[in-house]
């Protein structure tokens, strides 16, 4: 499929870029980090030092605009490349950074442990239609201070796909790189075969915090991967309007280009996000209403102009459980985001307005995931096809199901979905139990975890990792990890 699905002209697109400038240059961004300020300054930004107030001209944001990459690629765990970002596909990756989990056996969400971040590393490792893991959600059974590194070690001790990650505090960003170091050996082969991107969020309006600015400027400097998550919430932290939030995001974006391009020209980002829309009456940012989706897939666009690399927070749900709404908000999202065209889509997975991760609803989005693809590979046909040849036959002997060109395009023409679709007749789905999509779910989910005995590593790199995050937890008083190097205590 040629064609994407626009929401913007581009005389819409070059207003919105004009104003957000506006915004950059005249009413500023907040940044609360010195490092960054002087940096800013050196490359020409106005900087009040008393406000931490930084105003960013056209000549900064323009030269900054000039050294992004438009395309990356990431490399798995075993050093070999997983796909590019920015390649006019689509990829897709599980949310990240839930609170919770939703238990389908006790159908309840609950604190999330150790053991369920394993359970869900092996599903997500065995889904083909996912390109990456992420640190999906944060284990409650370790401290606080080391939740972001200890994700990404799991992700990294058990699993092979590239991780989507990051850092809620600025301290955990020298244990991720440490992680990152074991696996590749030395900083320059890391930079060559990234294995991780980390998201950098801005907090609106127009402002960086302390944590946020130094994890661009760490990963920036270090070339590893980063993706700007705006998230401008229209009607509360955002104005009411699709169109002004639009310039807001745009403008939250551009100041995080320029950070990581002063601190490193060349590196690697996406231009992403997870704004909003705001609904007054229960006080929530519900991901999964139509207008979110429209203002992700607008943004997408005026990052693709700025030939930029995109990421959203879109293809996921604000339902509690794995139900009509989570199909509905999902789907449609997932669509959206393929027509779209946006380069990295991160959502499947994730209920609750991103607070809560299902495991089964990640399986169930695969098969989502699936249907896009085979969305976006369209309609075409067969050059060697003998046209009247297959209509001879067709009407000779009434039906096609034997026949030589049926067989030889049936599997690349017609997507056979895995067993959470059910597509079985009324009798036969009443002689299996009359089994329902959670349920089967959840069957799939054992049976997937059963098979998975995670991706070995040489022993001397396993225990270098070990090493590293336990050395880690003892400072914070935590003497034993809940795994050892024979799995969970």
């Amino acid at each position: 499929m040629q064609k994407r699905l626009r929401f913007l002209t581009d005389e819409n697109i070059s207003l919105i870029k004009e104003r957000a400038q506006y915004l950059l240059k005249k009413f500023g961004v907040t940044v609360h980090n010195k490092e960054v300020l002087a940096l800013l300054a050196e490359h020409g930004a106005s900087v009040d030092l008393v406000e931490e107030r930084v105003y960013m001209n056209e000549m900064v944001v323009e030269q900054a605009l000039k050294t992004v990459p438009s395309e990356f690629s990431l490399f798995d765990r075993s050093g070999n490349r997983s796909f590019t970002v920015g390649d006019s596909q689509s990829h897709f990756v599980p949310g990240s950074a839930a609170i919770d989990v939703y238990d389908c056996v006790l159908n309840k969400h609950r604190k999330p442990l150790t053991s369920d971040y394993i359970k869900y590393i092996g599903v997500a490792e065995q889904l083909p239609s996912l390109s990456a893991q992420s640190t999906a959600f944060i284990p409650s059974d370790v401290v606080n201070e080391i939740s972001d590194s200890y994700r990404l070690f799991l992700s990294l001790l058990y699993g092979n796909k590239p991780v989507v990650t990051g850092a809620f505090r600025a301290d955990s960003f020298s244990v991720m790189s440490d992680l990152q170091l074991i696996i590749r050996g030395t900083g320059e082969e890391l930079r060559l075969k990234p294995m991780t991107i980390f998201s950098c969020c801005p907090s609106s309006p127009l402002k960086w915090s302390m944590d946020t600015s130094q994890n661009i400027l760490d990963c920036s400097r270090a070339s590893i991967p980063i993706e700007l998550v705006a998230m401008p919430l229209c009607g509360f932290l955002a104005p009411v309007t699709l169109f002004d939030t639009l310039i807001q995001h745009t403008a939250e974006n551009l100041s995080g280009v320029v950070i990581s391009q002063c601190a490193n020209p060349g590196a690697p980002l996406l231009y992403g996000g997870s704004p909003a829309i705001f609904d007054m009456r229960f006080q929530t940012t519900p991901m999964g209403a139509i207008e979110t989706m429209m203002i992700i897939c607008a943004y997408n666009e005026i990052g693709k102009s700025y030939k930029i690399p995109t990421q959203a927070y879109i293809s996921l749900s604000d339902a509690k459980q794995l139900d009509m709404q989570a199909g509905i908000e999902t789907g449609i999202g997932a669509i959206l985001a393929v027509l779209s065209g946006i380069d990295s889509i991160s959502g499947p997975g994730m209920i609750d307005f991103e607070s809560s991760f299902s495991i089964e609803k990640l399986i169930v989005d695969n098969e989502i995931c699936r249907m896009t693809d085979r969305l976006k590979r369209g309609i075409s046909r067969s050059e060697n096809d003998d046209f009247p040849s297959i209509f001879l036959e067709l009407i000779s002997e009434n039906h096609v199901l034997t026949a030589e060109h049926t067989q030889t395009h049936l599997r690349s023409e017609h997507l056979m979905p895995g067993v959470v679709i059910n597509r079985k007749n009324r009798d036969k789905w009443d002689s299996d139990g009359q089994p329902t999509l959670i349920n089967t779910a959840c069957k799939l989910a054992k049976e997937l975890n059963s098979e998975f005995v995670g991706i070995p590593h040489n022993s001397e790199i396993q225990n270098e990792l070990f090493k590293r995050m336990e050395a880690e937890s003892e400072k914070y008083g935590l003497t034993k990890l809940p795994v050892d190097q024979k799995g969970l205590r």
